[in-house]
């Protein structure tokens, strides 16, 4: 027996890992300070109380005998696809139910569509980049090469002829950096994969959070993305079920390679290694796309976007420069007097109890810059920003860090 060794790639720790543990060592060492968390994108507002009704209904069929249910479609039940493909509609993207999938999240299909996918095929990933991108390719042994995301380009690289990949990793809005694509930026992508007969991997985790109606919440509104691209969207940070875990991949009919259609390869992976998401939890995902669930989560969204808005305009004020906050929950900061993002971190942790996560952890263009999040309450948001004011201002600090 030989073990996978291109796990032997893959950095000793996981970057939101070594966060945990940084924290974990100062709270024992400091039982007393409060510690603020602004780092792991995780929710802080409970389900909607439309979603918990549903799943409370959904949990009284499963104990009685007409209406229980057992072993539900892989693919996910129509009555949640429907409502997925409504609210594509809305949005002038039209979509076949077969087309969609619905899963336990973004995070386990952008892993597991590399199954499709053989494992000769190079890689472009943005550097910044959510690493589980990198990762889950590394374990494969797949070669990656970077597009260069950075202050110049807005932290939104586009394509360049003279490299050629077969998978292109999107993200936008963008994790970390909150960066989001136009539609002429998007259409050059588009462009560029038909030219190269490669395939997007377009992860739409945020685009709820959305507010420029010229800016595209899916890569399917540009002509052409049903020939090259798949789509990953969660209801995580949408309508808060990081603990819940519910999402959905979008497959068109039209993509096909070597002859054979992804569409059909995908149905035929899933239905061999995954049993589906539970009848409870897609009731309760099924409600997020009703009237009364949208007004709510709504509701929702708005206090993330406050926070966003406390978050921006603290450094504003600050003279700090940064990008996402008003189309996403992430802020993407230079740290102060080029500091190195891993000891920006210790200091913030350290001085005002604050954690965010360093722009290093997300490749090498993020050694300078700090990810913030929005999904703390509004309470600890204000606090951290007036913290974070006061360390950078004082006399000796404001002058030590700009």
């Amino acid at each position: 027996m030989r073990a996978n060794i291109n796990y032997n790639h893959l950095k000793e720790s996981y970057l939101f890992s070594e966060i945990a543990r940084r924290v974990s060592n100062f709270s024992k060492i400091h039982p007393e300070t409060e510690i603020i968390r602004m780092g792991i994108g995780d929710v802080t507002l409970p389900l909607c109380s439309s979603v918990v009704e549903a799943m409370k209904q959904a949990a009284e069929d499963m104990g009685k005998a007409d209406s229980f249910h057992g072993y539900g479609p892989e693919q996910g039940y129509d009555f949640l696809r429907e409502r997925i493909q409504a609210y594509y509609a809305e949005n002038d993207v039209a979509l076949e139910l077969s087309e969609i999938f619905v899963s336990d999240g973004a995070k386990s299909d952008l892993g597991n569509i590399l199954d499709l996918f053989d494992k000769e095929n190079t890689v472009l990933i943005p550097d910044p980049v959510y690493p589980v991108y990198v990762d889950t390719n590394l374990m494969d042994g797949r070669k990656i090469i970077f597009a260069d995301a950075n202050e110049n380009n807005g932290f939104l690289p586009l394509p360049d002829d003279s490299v050629l990949a077969d998978i292109i990793y999107i993200c936008s809005p963008n994790n970390p950096t909150g960066a989001v694509y136009n539609r002429e930026q998007l259409k050059l992508w588009v462009e560029y994969a038909l030219r190269n007969h490669a395939v997007i991997l377009f992860d739409a985790a945020y685009e709820s959070f959305i507010v420029d109606k010229d800016l595209p919440r899916s890569i399917f509104e540009i002509d052409g993305a049903k020939k090259c691209a798949i789509e990953f969207c969660s209801l995580s940070k949408t309508a808060g079920f990081t603990g819940t875990r519910c999402g959905y991949t979008v497959v068109p009919q039209t993509l096909e390679f070597d002859g054979i259609q992804l569409n059909h390869m995908w149905l035929r992976r899933q239905t061999t290694k995954f049993n589906g998401v539970s009848y409870i939890v897609q009731k309760g995902a099924e409600a997020v796309f009703t009237k009364d669930g949208r007004e709510q989560i709504k509701e929702n969204i708005a206090y993330y976007r406050k926070n966003a808005k406390i978050i921006t305009s603290a450094l504003d004020k600050l003279g700090i420069w940064y990008t996402g906050g008003k189309n996403s929950p992430y802020i993407w900061l230079r740290c102060p007097n080029g500091m190195d993002s891993w000891t920006f971190f210790d200091m913030l942790l350290s001085e005002i109890g604050v954690v965010g996560t360093p722009g290093a952890g997300f490749g090498k263009n993020g050694e300078k810059f700090f990810r913030l999040t929005a999904f703390s309450t509004n309470e600890n948001t204000a606090k951290a920003m007036e913290k974070l004011r006061l360390l950078l201002e004082k006399d000796d600090g404001y002058h030590q860090f700009f």
